[in-house]
């Protein structure tokens, strides 16, 4: 504070300083008399209490969050695992298939080819046979011819007779 002796009397002079000083006090005092620091400290207070809700809730949401992914991941599980049961199992489905078609396959041809091979057996015993009833006819044939042109009428006869008694025995015993 300055001191200015004016008239014999010393007196302070009020400056800027001891201005800012009592406004000051004003303000602190308008301050607690307007109740400023206690609605200041309910509106910090309510404020941190809005974040605490809003922290709570973001907590509720990430624990939501974390049980809905570990139940989809156990739907992915499960899924999974169980696609693979089903390809397993078509993979084991498809190879008895195969199998299965593969037998029906050889057992089919192993019958053709025993019916066929029955068939070419049957061909060829009616081919001899056919052969056989020529060879006779050719060779009955040719002993008629012989015997006509070299022996008598009765002889022949009882030649005859008796080749085609030899003949029919011979037929007998190929045949049996």
């Amino acid at each position: 504070m300055i001191y200015r002796k004016e008239m014999g009397i010393n007196t302070m002079v009020i400056d800027a300083t001891f201005w800012v000083a009592v406004s000051f006090v004003i303000f602190f005092g308008a301050l607690i008399y307007l109740k400023i620091p206690q609605k200041v400290s309910q509106i910090l207070d309510k404020m941190i209490s809005d974040i605490k809700n809003e922290i709570d809730e973001s907590e509720k949401l990430r624990t939501e969050a974390k049980h809905l992914l570990d139940n989809a991941q156990k739907k992915l599980d499960t899924a999974q695992t169980v696609s693979n049961d089903i390809l397993d199992q078509a993979k084991k489905d498809s190879d008895r298939l195969v199998i299965e078609l593969n037998d029906k396959f050889h057992k089919s041809s192993e019958i053709k080819k025993n019916l066929a091979e029955n068939k070419i057996s049957q061909m060829k015993e009616a081919a001899i046979k056919e052969i056989k009833d020529a060879s006779i006819k050719i060779a009955v044939d040719s002993v008629k011819k012989i015997i006509s042109t070299s022996v008598d009428k009765s002889k022949l006869d009882a030649v005859f007779q008796k080749n085609l008694d030899e003949t029919k025995e011979q037929l007998k015993n190929i045949n049996s």
